[in-house]
């Protein structure tokens, strides 16, 4: 199940548990942002999933990093399944879930090269939770991350639930981090041209 593809019950769930949770002064504790002090690389958080706009992303992402320093941090988020409370069935679904992310994140590191970011450097960070404070809490974890770069689904529902919580919502003029949203749609050559 794509990330982006959550239902509409799912999205309201996220756009309330961050209005509630992160923006409400609960901010403070988030770590100045210290990409450019010596000793420091700037980071570009991608959010990967399974979804046909993640390639935009990525490679809006890799041209940014390549034009202008840094490196990519891909994150894939487990999102909690319905049954939690067998345990058997929880380990299950962590393990395979594990796989597919790190499986996505050799398609990607491969295409990557194809398309001639070899130099980019790049790491992969997998956790469990509901995707919106997993993002959050890695940006608070990590002071390296300057970006979160998401990219928008072509598909006619709307942009995807991440985009439309974290970009669009009430939220994002409080967000940590700027948000860049790549249009799903973007060729290779189209996303060179603008990073």
């Amino acid at each position: 199940k794509s990330r982006t593809s959550l239902g509409c019950c799912a999205l309201e769930h996220i756009s309330l548990r961050l209005r509630c949770s992160y923006w409400d002064g609960s901010m403070s504790t988030m770590k100045p942002r210290r990409s450019f002090e010596s000793g420091h690389s700037r980071k570009f958080l991608l959010v990967v999933d399974e979804s046909q706009e993640v390639e935009s992303a990525l490679y809006y992402t890799a041209s940014r990093v390549q034009r202008s320093s840094g490196s990519i941090v891909m994150f894939y988020v487990i999102e909690p399944g319905e049954y939690q409370h067998w345990m058997g069935v929880r380990q299950k679904q962590l393990e395979e879930e594990t796989t597919k992310a790190k499986a996505l994140f050799r398609l990607f590191r491969r295409k990557l090269n194809l398309a001639g970011f070899e130099s980019v450097a790049s790491e992969e960070i997998i956790r469990e939770g509901p995707p919106a404070e997993e993002i959050l809490k890695l940006i608070a974890d990590d002071e390296d991350i300057a970006i979160l770069v998401l990219g928008a689904s072509t598909d006619a529902k709307g942009p995807g639930p991440l985009v439309s919580s974290l970009a669009a919502g009430n939220a994002a003029g409080g967000f940590p981090v700027p948000v860049t949203v790549v249009p799903g749609k973007l060729s290779l050559e189209e996303i060179r041209a603008l990073a």
